[in-house]
């Protein structure tokens, strides 16, 4: 950070705000001086402290910063080292909050506090060799159907290896004891376009990290094959004609070079289907759309639709925007945006998503949600967010890799010191120092983690699961108790009045005043209650001072006079004995309506209000809930429920399905409360809600789940979002997330394992370069292919 910064906070509201903020900004290292204007929403701190500590600092302190995310592709980089230098260069400008460089997709994902333009971040970059591009550019940049031959990904490979293998025959040859060998003139001529054109990339990149005063792989492998070609290179000059031809190692220094870059070009391939399933769902937005204007259909660009125009699907086509049905009937397919495997009919009043599509026959809608609002733009944010995230894990691969090249350097420089001064042989301590640079590369360790994100995210949202971050697939493999809210979740979320008794007054005033104060509300019992209305043709009357009691109900004023209509725990705390055998309907959830004395209208305790009537919903299990919770348990973790409706409801449920445990008449905030005490007891909890009301218990858990079903707040509050509302995808979502993180473990093992028994092995002498070339290459390769395997990955029917 310079001088002085400004910064945007969000979340204040009185005066104390201002001074936890300035306290917590003031304890920071580095902070002079903090100040907090609260009428403008900012803090302006001076000092030598970064931003990131500074945002840190204010979220621990209960508030967030106002932030932007910016995605740039990155060009030049080849290790994880590299990775390492570009964040640390891009912390360093003034707004940047966080940097996090995916290697494996060659992006940085920036948290800013104001706007940069590419060109201020790019300043920080200047000299190190490493270029930022759009992310548009950036993906353009990857199709290569366009370029000429020699501007082809597989050129250098083909170029390169026909050249060696002129070099590399004669070796076979001596194992039938043939003597193919090329003279030094012809093995000169066809090692040097290997070393110096197709190797320049090395060149480059080594020379721009020797500038930025570190080192790379593409340092390791200019310095190794520099070194075996100016030893030929030397041993051909001085030799004296004498004993047969010189022995030479330019075959070693083009095939190490070859080898290299064979397993780069492959290792891109392997990177290009990690991020199939995100340039699946960028390939689901169609580019055009038939849209109604002046009176007229006309074909536009789909980018330029506007919220409430009306949009004409024909067969076959895609879907533009989410929106509305208006007219027509016809199946859609949601397959790869929601993971559903049939398709869905649609008519009139029904709600379709953007990138579905329309199968066979014409639909008109209205569009409700376009461009970044859209389900399918917010899906690909999410799948990007997460496949750009770094794991808990990769916090010590960064650390290696930043002492990894100038440890391997003084490796490699002790080998040649100790080979040449204990043997005289300084040309076998010159090969076995190159062994140690070449088999060194750290690319594998850089790879080890976001290929295996990148695979385990991309294969979970063609299932319907959306991990938010990297974070949330270690969490998930530590779950041993996960808890369902009821309704929604593991019932249809759809109740049916079943049953309206009258205590006070008849049937039909009583259906008259529980469809007056639900009008106005959203909850699934409001929307029973309205459709019996309508069934028996009863409207509702005029209200005032409507208002949601959190968790307990409902009241409003008619003609003066206060109702509550709410759950049987909300009557008792106001002082009522619920005549609980007129409730006809096993297992149901039983809404009670009451009235305020007319004295009383702020239902103060010294008098009650008058119980008017019941009404009784009962609510249908999803088909899947009882194989779901069987599953989970089968895993060896409990299943809990919490749920706001009556006990007789939720003890049917819990029998049904086997449960470990549940909760009945539980308010958001008890909620929370349960599962704060179940991590007391040890447990690492999994919270799965769709509801305003789950939002607190979703925050709270060790992993919130959120069915996409359900509300906004409760998708926000999640670590992982299911685009269906089906109870088995939480036990599909734990499981890839298990797999995921296991790959990410058995990657940095394979990486690991490479150079801590190659570098020994190089360093003795057992390795030539060639062998180290060839293992090096195919350390990435192998974890890269590795990560690749969650692919295969099938959710279980």
């Amino acid at each position: 950070m310079s001088d002085s910064v400004q910064l945007h906070i969000k979340g204040m509201s009185c005066a104390s705000c201002v001074g936890r903020i300035e306290k917590a900004l003031k304890q920071v290292d580095g902070v002079s001086s903090a100040s907090v204007n609260l009428a403008n929403e900012t803090a302006t701190v001076s000092g030598t402290a970064s931003v990131s500590a500074l945002a840190n600092a204010i979220t621990n302190a209960g508030y967030q910063l106002k932030q932007r995310q910016q995605q740039y592709g990155v060009t030049g980089m080849t290790c994880a080292s590299c990775a390492g230098r570009v964040e640390k260069a891009l912390l360093k400008v003034q707004g940047v909050v966080n940097a996090q460089v995916n290697l494996a997709t060659e992006q940085v994902s920036l948290t800013l506090l104001d706007a940069l333009n590419t060109e201020q971040l790019q300043q920080a970059l200047v000299g190190s060799g490493y270029t930022l591009v759009e992310k548009d550019q950036a993906d353009n940049s990857a199709k290569t159907d366009t370029l000429p031959f020699y501007r082809q990904p597989w050129f250098p490979v083909l170029g390169s290896a026909v050249l060696t293998l002129p070099l590399i025959l004669p070796m076979l040859g001596m194992l039938f004891g043939v003597d193919w060998m090329l003279p030094a003139l012809w093995q000169w001529m066809l090692a040097t376009p290997v070393q110096f054109y197709f190797g320049a990339r090395f060149y480059k990149g080594g020379w721009s990290a020797l500038k930025a005063g570190t080192g790379n792989m593409d340092l390791l492998v200019a310095l190794g094959t520099s070194a075996a070609y100016s030893l030929s290179l030397y041993l051909w000059l001085t030799f004296d004609g004498q004993h047969g031809a010189a022995h030479l190692y330019f075959e070693s220094s083009a095939a190490v070079l070859t080898l290299v870059i064979l397993g780069k070009w492959l290792e891109h391939r392997a990177k290009r289907r990690t991020t199939d399933a995100l340039r699946a769902l960028e390939n689901l937005k169609p580019t055009e759309a038939r849209v109604k204007r002046d009176d007229t259909w006309q074909m536009v660009a789909a980018a330029s639709i506007q919220s409430g125009e009306i949009v004409q699907v024909k067969p076959g086509e895609r879907i533009a925007v989410d929106g509305e049905v208006l007219s027509g009937d016809s199946s859609v397919d949601e397959a790869l945006i929601s993971g559903e495997s049939l398709p869905l009919h649609k008519s009139s009043g029904d709600k379709v998503v953007g990138g579905a599509i329309n199968l066979d026959g014409v639909l008109e809608l209205r569009a409700t949600s376009v461009g970044a609002e859209s389900t399918l733009a917010k899906i690909i944010n999410l799948v990007e967010q997460a496949q750009g995230a770094k794991a808990p894990v990769q916090a010590l691969v960064d650390k290696i890799s930043a002492i990894f090249v100038p440890v391997v350097l003084l490796v490699a420089l002790v080998t040649l010191l100790g080979w040449g001064f204990s043997t005289g042989n300084w040309a076998q301590g010159i090969l076995n120092a190159v062994a140690v640079l070449v088999i060194a590369c750290p690319c594998a360790l850089g790879l080890a983690t976001p290929a295996a994100i990148m695979a385990g995210t991309g294969t979970a949202a063609r299932h319907g699961i959306l991990v938010k971050d990297a974070i949330a697939l270690e969490q998930a493999t530590q779950i041993d108790y996960v808890v369902f809210d009821k309704t929604g979740t593991l019932t249809e979320g759809k109740p049916e009045l079943v049953q309206f008794t009258a205590i006070t007054g008849s049937e039909t005033e009583l259906l008259t005043l529980a469809v007056s104060l639900q009008q106005h509300s959203e909850h699934p019992l409001a929307k029973a209650v309205l459709v019996k209305a309508e069934q028996d043709n009863i409207s509702a009357v005029d209200t005032r001072d409507f208002s949601v009691v959190a968790g307990k109900g409902v009241k409003a004023k008619v003609d003066g006079t206060q109702f509550m209509l709410g759950s049987s725990h909300w009557m008792r705390e106001l002082g009522l004995e619920l005549p609980v055998d007129l409730i006809n309907a096993k297992g149901a959830s039983v809404s009670w309506l009451a009235k305020a004395p007319a004295d009383n209208p702020e239902l103060k305790p010294e008098q009650k209000p008058e119980l008017l009537g019941l009404l009784c919903f009962n609510d249908t299990l999803k088909p899947h809930a009882k194989k779901a919770v069987a599953q989970l348990q089968k895993q060896g973790i409990k299943v809990a429920m919490l749920t706001g409706d009556s006990k007789a409801s939720a003890e049917g449920v819990a029998a049904e399905l086997k449960l470990d445990n549940y909760q009945a008449e539980v308010l958001p905030a008890d909620k929370a409360s349960f599962i704060k005490q179940c991590q007391k007891d040890g447990h690492q909890v999994a919270m799965v809600g769709d509801g305003i009301n789950d939002a607190p218990a979703l925050a709270q858990a060790d992993l919130g789940i959120a069915m996409a079903t359900g509300t906004e707040i409760a998708v926000s509050a999640a670590a992982i979002t299911l685009m269906r509302g089906e109870p088995a995808l939480v036990g599909a979502a734990l499981t890839i997330a298990g797999k995921t993180y296991r790959k990410i473990q058995q990657n940095l093992f394979w990486a690991f394992i490479f150079n801590t028994v190659g570098i020994p092995l190089a360093a003795l002498g057992y390795l030539n370069p060639i062998i180290a070339g060839a293992a090096m290459a195919s350390s990435s390769l192998i974890v890269v292919s590795n990560a690749l395997l969650l692919q295969r990955w099938k959710m279980q029917e």
